[in-house]
């Protein structure tokens, strides 16, 4: 069973935000359904916070790079790139 719970917890550090997504919406709806057992419940509710958190790490992520990209007093920038002057 731990070795279970490690690969569910490798699998959500290498998942893509899409698919990070599309199972904590899944989670979501189970949840809501009310027909899990408690445990059940409470597996399912832990491997969406770890999902959540996994969704937010990557936005986060994709939000400094675009800081970087955009950011206009950065000469390698793309906002440095396509400013009028250059």
């Amino acid at each position: 069973m731990a070795k279970q719970s490690a690969d569910k917890s490798e699998s959500v550090d290498k998942a893509d935000f899409e698919a990070a997504l599309g199972e904590l919406e899944k989670i979501v709806e189970t949840l809501e359904s009310g027909e899990l057992s408690l445990a059940d419940s409470l597996d399912r509710f832990k491997r969406g916070v770890s999902l959540s958190k996994r969704c937010h790490q990557l936005i986060d992520e994709a939000r400094q790079s675009v800081e970087i990209l955009s950011d206009p007093d950065d000469e390698g920038s793309a906002a440095a790139d396509a400013s009028p002057g250059r």
